[in-house]
This record gives structure tokens, C-alpha cells and sequence, in this order.
């Protein structure tokens, strides 16, 4: 080859390296180092789960479309796990965080974590999954920023605040999970904290949050309690509503906001009042006692403390779902990519398939379980996720051994892995009933859904006419009030094993939930990421040989 053709193809060559170089997404970087330590969020020392000395634990902050790479040293002594609530790392199941999915990190050892944030914007929260962890931190805010070129409908806020609220206990993780291995149940919470603590009220509370007069604020909202459902609101100022778990929707102002457990919202607040200390509230809702957190937000050279009478939450359930119908998605808006979210024409999709499922609880010799159709889940040794890539799927669960219907029976349980298959691609309805007493809140984790209904009483087929088939917010959880149901809507694009779950701590723990096998149909990268070399291995497939890889 003569010297100005080598040229002509070194030019060629480095040209085309640099195209793939700048054409790939933006990567950031994250080191945690997890340990225990001594906080006080409710004024009594105990133990906390802190992440690089800190709880609530560090943010991500990224864009869409970023590539995250999270390295975790777990400097407990037990293994560990993280889950990204909401974020929808595509055909990647193998960083979902849950026991279904990937092996736990070990004490003393690391993990990185690696996934894309893909086409998604939004305000999302991360927490560990193992043990009863999540009940003493662990859990940060995740932000996910529009890319430049694609507007956001409201113009940009002065600053972002981040409000992470939750039920508290302030017994030691071991403590909660030695109850429910004895049957027992974690009871009530000690009380309810905004970022880590509560104000005393006494004058002597710095502030969370400082605000100058007559700007807007960005508040990130999300509920990263164990329990509870909790109302939000901050004392004399409206809050715009703009975005709710990855959609923005239609900008209602609301005096309060009742967030359930796993949800989070964002809103516009502006500093249009005497400039002086003002409280932010969180209380539970659809307790026989109320439990209260509060924190101060402070005027810039504002004068005077909070007044003491808080506004008081609204009550009953009735007012919970106006609020939930009032939800809305902005269809005029753009969303993480530069198509109009309305395109999507989700009411006009042929269902293929009805799954109803039932919540239920009983006592199995003597100890409470949780379960989803009669079935109360439980993990294995080794993850089903694996099982499934090494074809060893029949050696650690069976497939289906619920129907899409419940049984007549739901007082007699059965504890086994809960798995089912969904065939890629096919548009479903799931059906969420809640015959008890109590609260409930599911998240699917690996996709949004449409949540389309929640109502009273048992569903019945006659019950679609009701449904929002229009504008229903997409989303990942979905809260089912006592005595009702709520349907979702959604297509299983995204292959892998994915978790279905109770976001009430105690009943995820003990059964409340189950897995989703999405299978690529062609074994193709097009659909799924291998496993990578750095994954941990764990139970039967340790020591076995690697599969072939997928197809490209």
C-alpha cells in the first residue's frame, strides 16, 4: 500500500473511532462505600445505614440517556443489594438490584453497577432490597435531567431541593427481621422523617431549604418509607405539579400531595409569602394514629419562625382517589426524546392478556406470610435470572404456578418461587385487587405502566368503560386502596426477569410479590445484554461454564 493510501486509511480508521467515541452516550461515575453508623433521626441514637458517610445517601445526578457506573464496597457485615426504582435500565436485568436477579454483594467485597438511563427524565430514588436494610437508609434521590434539545414545559427554576420522607424505625435492622422470621410483625413506625430527621420545633431547627422571594423552586418528592402512605404539604404555598415518575402531566396546583410508599413526585413551588420560616409537612394517611414529620424552609432574610399550626391532611380514602384521577399526562409536552408523548396510543392496543392478581396474607405454622394469587414468594440460592441464562431454569423454580386468575381459596397459602412468563411484546392488563384492611403499593420494576383506574370493590370486565384510555400517567407504582382494585396497562418490551412487589417492606419480605420472565425470542442482543464477565455468580451455576453468548 503506497504512503498516500495509508494515510488516506489511518485518516479513514481514526475517523471512524472517533465516531464511535463521540457517538456514544455520556458516562457517570459513582463510588459508594456502605457502612454502618450512629445517627439520630428521631432523637434517639441507633444504628443507620450510611452510603460515603452520608444518609439519605448521595444523588445521581444525570441526563437522559447517560450511561451510570455505580462501584458499591459493601462494608457491612452481611450481603446487600440496590435497586433504582423506576429507572428502566433497557434489556439489562442483570443490574436490577433484586435476589431474583443478580447475586447479593458480600460483605467486604465490591460490585459495579452498570445501566442506561434510556429515554427517561424524571425523579427517582435507589434502595437496598435485602433484609429489612431500606427501614434504616441506604435510599438516595436519583435525578434524571431533559437533554438540552429537548424543552421542558415550564420554565427553569431558581434551584432544585430534594424531599426524601418515610415512616421511621428506630429499632436496628436485625431487630425487624428477627420479628418477622418469628412470625411477628414489624408494628407500628416510630414516627416519620423529611431527609433523615424531623424538626423539634423548639427555635433551635436549622433549615432544609433556603428560598429567595419571588423565585420558584423545583421540589423532589419521594416517599422511601417502609410502610406508610404519607401526605405532603408545605405550610401556605401551592404546589404546581409537572412530572410524576418519568412523565410530566398536566399542571394542577395542589395544597397537598398524598404520596404513596415508592412514589415520587416533582414540583414548582414559588416563594410568594411573608418572608419568614415555614414548615414542610409529611403525616400518614389511613392510620388510626397519626404520625407527624416536619422540617423548616426559610426565606432569604426572612423574619419570624413557623407558626405552629400546621395544616392538617385531608381524610378518607374518597379524597385520595379524586386526587390519583385528577393525575394527568401532558400530551402536548415532549418526552426524553423529541416525539410528542401523546403519540403513543396506548387506549387504542388490543389486550392480549388479563392477569387479576390478589393480595392476601395468612399464617403458615404459626408465622405471618404475604402472598400474590395464594403464593408467597421466596428467593433461592441462586438468582432465577441466571438460572434462566445458564439453562438450569428447572432445577430452581417452575414457571406459572399461579394462573391469571386467583384462587377461590386465598386462606391457604403456598410459599415457593413465584415466577411467570410474559411473551415479549404483548400489550397486558394487570389487575391489582387489595381485599384487606390496609394500604397497599406495587412497583414493577424494568418498566412504566399506564395506570389506567383505581375504584372500590372487586373488578369486573364492565369496569373498562371507567378506565382513562387517553391520558392516564405513565409510571412504575401504583397504590391499591382497601377494599379496591387498580388496573395498569402496558406493553413487555423489555426482556428479562423483572420484580413485581409489595413496596411495604414487611409484606415484600414475607412473600408479596413475584417475578416477570420476559424472554428474548431470538436469544439476540437486540433484545438483551449478556451477561457481562465482571457479574457474580452465586448457587448452582458458580462453577458452571459460561453459555454461548447472544446472537448479535
Amino acid at each position: 500500500m503506497g504512503h498516500g493510501k495509508m494515510f488516506l486509511f489511518l485518516i479513514c480508521l481514526l475517523a471512524g473511532t472517533m465516531s464511535t467515541v463521540m457517538g456514544e452516550d455520556p458516562y457517570v461515575f459513582y463510588t459508594w462505600n456502605v457502612t454502618y453508623g450512629t445517627l439520630s433521626p428521631l432523637g434517639v441514637p441507633q444504628q443507620v445505614i450510611l452510603i460515603n458517610g452520608q444518609f439519605p445517601g448521595p444523588q445521581i445526578n444525570c441526563s437522559s440517556n447517560n450511561n451510570i457506573v455505580v462501584n458499591v464496597f459493601n462494608k457491612l457485615d452481611e450481603p446487600l443489594l440496590f435497586t433504582w426504582s423506576g429507572v428502566q435500565h433497557r434489556k439489562n436485568s442483570w443490574m436490577d438490584g433484586t435476589l431474583g436477579s443478580q447475586c447479593p454483594i458480600p460483605p467486604g467485597t465490591n460490585f459495579t453497577y452498570r445501566f442506561q438511563i434510556k429515554d427517561q427524565i424524571g425523579t427517582f430514588f435507589y434502595y437496598p432490597t435485602t433484609s429489612m436494610h431500606r427501614a434504616v437508609g441506604g435510599y438516595g434521590i436519583i435525578r434524571v435531567f431533559s437533554r438540552l434539545l429537548i424543552p421542558v414545559p415550564y420554565p427553569d427554576p431558581e434551584d432544585e431541593f430534594n424531599v426524601l420522607i418515610g415512616d421511621w424505625y428506630t429499632k436496628k435492622h436485625a431487630t425487624l427481621l428477627k420479628l418477622l422470621d418469628s412470625g411477628r410483625s414489624i408494628g407500628r413506625p416510630a414516627g416519620v422523617i423529611i431527609n433523615g430527621k424531623t424538626a423539634k420545633g423548639d427555635g433551635s431547627d436549622e433549615p432544609l431549604f433556603t428560598m429567595k422571594p419571588g423565585k420558584t423552586y423545583k421540589y423532589r418528592i419521594c416517599n422511601a418509607g417502609s410502610k406508610n402512605s404519607l401526605n405532603f404539604r408545605i405550610q401556605g404555598h401551592g404546589m404546581k405539579l409537572v412530572e410524576t415518575e418519568g412523565s410530566h402531566v398536566v399542571q394542577n396546583i395542589y395544597n397537598s400531595l398524598d404520596v404513596h410508599v415508592g412514589q415520587c413526585f416533582t414540583v414548582l413551588v414559588t416563594a410568594d409569602q411573608a418572608p419568614k420560616d415555614y414548615y414542610l409537612v409529611a403525616s400518614t394517611r389511613f392510620t388510626k394514629t397519626i404520625l407527624t414529620g416536619k422540617g423548616i424552609v426559610r426565606y432569604e432574610n426572612g423574619k419570624g419562625s413557623a407558626s405552629p399550626e400546621i395544616p392538617e391532611a385531608p381524610v378518607g380514602i374518597a379524597w385520595s382517589i379524586n386526587q390519583f384521577r385528577s393525575f394527568r399526562w401532558n400530551l402536548t409536552a415532549s418526552a426524553a426524546r423529541p416525539n410528542p408523548q401523546g403519540s403513543y396510543k396506548y387506549g387504542q392496543i388490543e389486550i392480549t392478556r388479563t392477569i387479576i392478581l390478589v393480595g392476601s396474607s395468612s399464617k403458615v405454622q404459626g408465622k405471618n406470610r404475604y402472598a400474590l394469587n395464594g403464593v408467597s414468594h421466596i428467593d433461592g440460592d441462586t438468582p432465577f435470572k441466571l438460572a434462566e441464562y445458564f439453562g438450569v431454569a428447572n432445577k430452581v423454580f417452575k414457571y406459572n404456578i399461579i394462573s391469571d386468575e386467583p384462587p377461590a381459596n386465598l386462606d391457604s397459602l403456598t410459599i415457593q418461587p413465584n415466577v411467570i412468563n410474559i411473551t415479549y411484546r404483548t400489550f397486558v392488563e394487570i389487575i391489582i385487587e387489595n381485599h384487606g384492611k390496609s394500604m397497599q403499593s406495587y412497583n414493577l420494576d424494568g418498566y412504566s405502566f399506564f395506570a389506567v383506574a383505581t375504584e372500590p370493590g372487586r373488578w369486573a370486565p364492565e369496569k373498562r368503560k371507567n378506565y382513562n384510555l387517553l391520558d392516564a400517567v405513565s409510571r412504575h407504582t401504583i397504590q391499591v386502596f382497601p377494599n379496591c382494585w387498580a388496573a395498569i396497562m402496558l406493553t413487555f418490551d423489555n426482556c428479562g426477569m423483572w420484580n413485581l412487589r409489595s413496596e411495604l417492606a414487611e409484606n415484600h419480605y414475607l412473600g408479596q410479590q413475584l417475578y416477570v420472565s420476559v424472554l428474548s425470542p431470538e436469544r439476540s442482543l437486540r433484545d438483551e445484554y449478556n451477561l457481562q464477565n465482571a457479574t457474580m455468580l452465586c448457587g448452582i451455576v458458580k462453577d458452571m461454564p459460561m453459555p454461548p453468548p447472544y446472537n448479535s
